[in-house]
């Protein structure tokens, strides 16, 4: 685990924390080699080094973003495809129910072709 990770949860609202830090759980639990590191100020994913997911923590939600997703549909209200649609990713807000196997299953697929 990477210090500057660490340190860029602990400085989330609690329940931003407790979301960073399943979410951190579930990479590692699906992509058991991954590398950390805190690139553009947010803690990066990488596989074979090139990046899996992020994190992105704002005012009112934590973002969970994948990386080489364009055969990935969308899920309506809990997957959104972002620029050309390589990309997909979660917005979950305080109080939200978050289906971290579905999260799971899609890092898994994306994270393969790295």
């Amino acid at each position: 685990m990477h210090n500057e990770v660490t340190d860029y949860i602990a400085k989330t609202l609690p329940w931003q924390a407790e979301v960073c830090t399943k979410l951190r759980s579930m990479v590692h639990a699906t992509i058991p080699d991954a590398e950390e590191a805190l690139q553009y100020g947010k803690p990066h994913f990488l596989k074979n080094g090139k990046h899996a997911a992020v994190i992105h923590v704002a005012r009112n939600k934590v973002s969970f973003m994948v990386f080489e997703a364009g055969d990935i549909e969308p899920v309506k209200g809990v997957l959104r495809a972002l620029g050309n649609g390589d990309r997909k990713a979660a917005d979950i807000t305080e109080g939200q129910d978050v289906d971290y196997d579905l999260l799971a299953g899609v890092l898994a697929k994306t994270s393969s072709k790295l």
